[in-house]
């Protein structure tokens, strides 16, 4: 791209934005009643009250809060050398959020005191912790991205279920969580002036060695480059700025993704012309977005947070973006794993269903203590407790084995519904059959979430082979998905009628509701799933070892894929439904078997199933005990035993 062409597309995304802000002004007011320098609310009607404090400060601060967000994701992609880390992918923005909605909830006499420093406090454990998971692979990008995901998914569905418990905070909240930008006077703007002034004089005097660090860390320190206070110092930067303007307007995604992309794209390439060109472009897309969602909330009733727009770009900008990042070597840190299990091995996972069954059914908790339940007790709880148990334990089945079929399908030991976005898109099928229909049956909702599943996963994977990209890779395509999936949830949920319960509940999951009819769907369908699963083991042990081998030994490549994928979709969908996106029983349940040694084909299948359903079944009696009498998202609950095990899998090298 030109220089000429460079200064024309910057223009007129300059006059786009200046014609938005005006427009939504004139709409409040006619230019000649507007009031007069200085601002004097005593001397004005209401109209120029609205127009003096709320649409000219929500224009400054779309500017301000898009400068920062702009600056923050060069920092982190300068730092890291990764062109698709912005506080969105990194989890920060995920954490600030979740340190926001706790102390909303709970401490809010300290939020409103504290607000700036509560939002970094959570930003800053959130970038910890992917930094130092990051630190054991030399912060390789691939990475960097899925400990992000890790951490952000975790932190959102926490703030999720925050949320749902209070019902008297929900739209407040999901407006906040989606991106608000509307203001009421101008303290945000001059608190974000000042966070974006300093913000950017530090920048500067860290641009150049910076851009040092770009020949190479061996060489940087043979120049005197101290390579750790220099990460730490752009860091700290980068996440003050992202975690400033998630407790001032919310959570407003992938605009320091954006910035410096378009800004490359441009044939911008020194660090310092980087890092002074993103805030500029920032500002103007988040203003021009801004803007839109203005202009099209002007024209109907509903009203959609701005950070919900922004995130729409975030899926195909990833998109975009994946081909950039650099491969991943993964052979060197394969898992280990004990010697193989024989049939006797399953034999021992079989026996922890019993267990399982035991705390489901016949363990109860009540105000003073716990109770074991005989007799009259058990027979008047049975008909109450035995669905949503059988229920439960069939969901984590079928995601177990959806996971173990697409890692071995993908030759990825990090593949998983979660992961690939396979659960972003049965969440999407569900919105829109609730969307769609004022009160849809389960058997409406699973075709929703069904179709949803497999349209995402059928995306990433013919993305992902058009691209010619590594397995590996797959992961961020997938995390694309999710991330637009996301996008549609947040717009969905932020236009705060009856589906916002419906779509928060779903995100959180729960068994409560658990009918007999849905825990014998849900369990004939786990008992098909393993069936075709095992009768695909020869498959399953082949595609591993790659398309060459595979199409060596005689295997329809095209058709394995395209069974495994509606098999694994099909799964996910229906179990979503019960449980919600979170839960990672698919990505944990063949990492712990293949672990265990269970290496075949067919022995991790049926390994991951019975411990799928056993976790999940566990996960229940603790989402239902907990918190008594309080019930916490069956989902959540599981995903709070998974993760930590996923980190620390991670962690080791």
């Amino acid at each position: 791209m030109t220089l000429r062409t460079q200064w024309a597309v910057f223009g007129l995304a300059l006059l786009l934005s200046l014609g938005l802000a005006l427009h939504a002004a004139l709409d409040t007011l006619p230019f000649g009643a507007w009031p007069a320098l200085p601002f004097d609310a005593s001397l004005m009607d209401v109209k120029q009250i609205i127009l003096a404090y709320a649409v000219l400060p929500r224009a400054v601060v779309a500017l301000l809060a898009g400068a920062a967000l702009g600056l923050s994701g060069a920092l982190f992609q300068q730092v890291l050398r990764n062109p698709i880390a912005d506080p969105s992918t990194l989890g920060v923005s995920a954490g600030a959020q979740l340190a926001i909605v706790i102390a909303t909830l709970f401490f809010p006499a300290v939020l409103d005191l504290h607000r700036e420093l509560i939002a970094l406090s959570g930003a800053g454990v959130a970038t910890a912790l992917v930094f130092a998971l990051g630190a054991r692979r030399s912060f390789e990008p691939v990475t960097m991205i899925i400990c992000g995901l890790l951490i952000g998914i975790t932190a959102g569905g926490l703030s999720a279920a925050f949320t749902l418990s209070q019902g008297k905070y929900l739209m407040s909240l999901v407006s906040w969580n989606g991106g608000s930008l509307s203001q009421q006077d101008w303290s945000v703007a001059f608190s974000l002036a000042v966070q974006l002034a300093i913000g950017t004089v530090l920048a500067i005097v860290l641009s150049r060695p910076l851009q040092v660090t770009s020949i190479g860390d061996a060489s940087a320190r043979s120049l005197g480059i101290s390579l750790g206070w220099l990460r730490a110092g752009a860091t700290l930067v980068a996440t003050v700025l992202a975690a400033g303007v998630a407790a001032s307007v919310g959570l407003i995604s992938f605009v320091g993704l954006a910035a410096p992309a378009f800004v490359r794209a441009a044939g911008v390439r020194q660090p310092m012309a980087v890092l002074l060109a993103s805030p500029l472009v920032g500002a103007l897309l988040l203003s021009v977005c801004d803007g839109l969602v203005q202009l099209v909330a002007s024209g109907s009733d509903n009203t959609f947070p701005t950070g919900a727009a922004t995130a729409l770009i975030g899926g195909p900008l990833l998109l975009w973006l994946l081909p950039k990042v650099r491969p991943m070597a993964i052979a060197d840190d394969a898992a280990p794993v004990s010697k193989r299990r024989s049939w006797r091995g399953l034999l021992v996972l079989l026996a922890f269903l019993p267990l399982a069954a035991l705390l489901g059914l016949g363990i109860a908790r009540t105000a003073q203590s716990w109770v074991l339940l005989w007799g009259a007790d058990f027979a008047d709880l049975w008909p109450l407790r035995w669905p949503r148990l059988v229920a439960a334990a069939a969901s984590g089945g079928l995601l177990a084995m959806a996971g173990t079929l697409l890692q071995r399908l993908t030759a990825n030991p990090m593949a998983s519904p979660e992961v690939l976005g396979v659960s972003g898109g049965a969440g999407i099928g569900f919105a829109a059959v609730v969307t769609l229909f004022p009160t849809p049956n389960a058997l409406q909702l699973l075709a929703g979430a069904g179709c949803g599943a497999l349209v995402a996963l059928s995306a990433s994977v013919v993305y992902a082979s058009k691209a010619h990209l590594a397995p590996e890779r797959l992961l961020l395509a997938g995390i694309a998905i999710s991330s637009l999936a996301s996008a549609f949830l947040s717009a969905l949920l932020a236009i705060g009628d009856q589906r916002s319960w419906q779509i928060l509940n779903w995100i959180g999951g729960s068994a409560s509701s658990a009918t007999a009819g849905q825990a014998g769907f849900l369990s004939a369908l786990a008992l098909v799933v393993l069936a075709l699963g095992l009768a695909c083991s020869r498959w399953l042990g082949i595609m591993p070892l790659g398309q060459p081998v595979s199409l060596a030994l005689g295997l329809p490549l095209r058709f394995v894929r395209v069974s495994l994928i509606v098999t694994a979709g099909l799964a996910t969908g229906a179990a979503s439904i019960l449980v919600g996106p979170l839960s990672f029983i698919g990505l944990m349940a063949p990492h712990i078997a293949l672990r265990a040694g269970f290496t075949t084909a067919r022995d991790q299948l049926i390994a991951a199933c019975l411990l799928g359903a056993a976790l999940m079944a566990i996960a229940d009696f603790g989402a239902r005990t907990v918190t008594f009498p309080y019930e916490l998202p069956l989902g959540l609950f599981a995903a709070l035993i998974g993760d930590p095990y996923l980190l620390w899998v991670l962690a080791k090298r």
